[in-house]
């Protein structure tokens, strides 16, 4: 460690692994995006990030460092010796877009990196800011990945034409000279496999639930948190104990109970079960966050009169309208993505939520870019509501995991 910590050996190291990192990004990048062939080299990618690392150490000025590494990593890839491995088949034009990104990438972030680093001894601040600096950027790339790749290959996948898809299934570049051909399969998931009626059905069924699960989560949490009764202890440790049975367990009994009661295949059935699966997270959300609020503002209600259910409407609720908010998006969002119960409960068509009318795609005899058209048509509208009101939804997860 004592050796590790000392510039001459810190620069290379992290030069190394971060040219390998951004090697690899950029190929899988330029591969999904081009179609052609982009391979990292992982001896080569630590040789010259290593090279460039003990450079960027030993020369503290900035800027020669950084356009000193763009032009060596740009010529070294180029001429098939840098870290990118490109195909004989790679255009020109998809050469140099790939290798200027990877430098420009790595000459711009390896500087701020290795910001504090010398060639001499380093101090422990200096070092493991260094190593923090690095691990930041690879989490950031990592899991953007991991949510940016599926979501593109699922989105250029849904524009492509099925013989397109037949000719090079792993192309994932798009042809924009087809117009608004490009939404064919978008156009005929409506017009021909009804998915104005799955996202209606969804909505509809998404918004009782949410209804239906403040209905009974807001006075059950509030009798929690704030009366006292033989048992409230035991209720509040075990209000998640459901979560401990998997659905797949209760799916039979509950078929077998739809059936015979002719709730099956029916708006009836899923709304009432639906909230069998929400009611217990809003409970635990919204006990949370009761218990946060002044309870002499209630007490206060009380004194001038007011009955209980009066200081809930009126003092309670408006105090908890975030917790409310952020519990009611969470909700929507469970409701608007259950596909078990649905896959097992609708049989009938015209009562499909949008998760079952996706799993009805999955067919040979239907084009694959339909089903990622409905994937995304499934996927879109609830990422776009949680990125607008995500505020809300940390604030109503925090809530529900501090004591009063």
């Amino acid at each position: 460690m004592s050796m590790l910590r000392r510039g001459f050996v810190t620069g290379p190291v992290i030069g190394a692994l971060w040219m390998l990192v951004l090697s690899v990004t950029v190929a899988v990048a330029m591969s999904f995006a081009t179609g052609e062939a982009f391979r990292p080299s992982v001896s080569l990618s630590l040789l010259w990030g290593g090279i460039a690392g003990a450079a960027t150490v030993a020369v503290r000025q900035s800027r020669v460092a950084q356009i000193g590494v763009v032009l060596v990593v740009v010529a070294l890839t180029l001429l098939d010796i840098g870290p990118l491995q490109l195909g004989e088949a790679t255009s020109m034009f998809a050469r140099i877009t790939g290798a200027t990104l990877l430098a420009g990438g790595f000459a711009i972030s390896l500087v701020p990196i290795l910001d504090e680093i010398t060639p001499g001894a380093l101090g422990r601040h200096e070092f493991e800011a260094a190593v923090i600096r690095f691990l930041t950027g690879f989490g950031y790339i990592y899991f953007t990945a991991i949510v940016m790749i599926p979501f593109y290959v699922m989105v250029m996948t849904s524009l492509k034409s099925q013989s397109e898809l037949i000719q090079n299934p792993l192309d994932f570049s798009i042809d924009l000279s087809r117009g608004t051909d490009l939404f064919r399969s978008y156009q005929e998931l409506f017009a021909d496999f009804n998915f104005g009626t799955y996202l209606l059905n969804s909505f509809f069924i998404s918004v009782l639930t949410v209804f239906i699960t403040l209905a009974f989560a807001i006075p059950g949490a509030y009798a929690v948190a704030r009366l006292r009764f033989r048992g409230q202890a035991a209720f509040s440790r075990s209000i998640l104990l459901i979560y401990m049975v998997p659905m797949i367990v209760l799916a039979l009994p509950i078929y077998i109970a739809f059936s015979l009661t002719g709730l099956r295949n029916s708006f009836v059935g899923i709304v009432m079960i639906y909230p069998v699966t929400t009611i217990p997270v809003a409970l635990y959300m919204l006990q949370g966050y009761f218990r946060g609020l002044p309870s002499e503002v209630e007490e206060a209600g009380l004194m001038d009169g007011l009955s209980r259910l009066a200081v809930i409407w009126k003092i309670t609720l408006p105090l908890s309208l975030p917790a409310l908010a952020s519990v009611s998006l969470y909700v929507f969002m469970i409701a608007w993505n259950e596909f078990l119960l649905a896959f097992m409960l609708l049989d009938d068509p015209s009562r499909f939520t949008l998760t079952r009318g996706i799993a009805a795609l999955n067919s040979s005899e239907i084009p694959r870019q339909h089903l990622m058209a409905g994937s995304v048509i499934a996927t879109v509208p609830i990422m776009a509501l949680f990125l607008c009101l995500e505020k809300f939804m940390t604030k109503g997860l925090t809530a529900g995991s501090v004591k009063g």
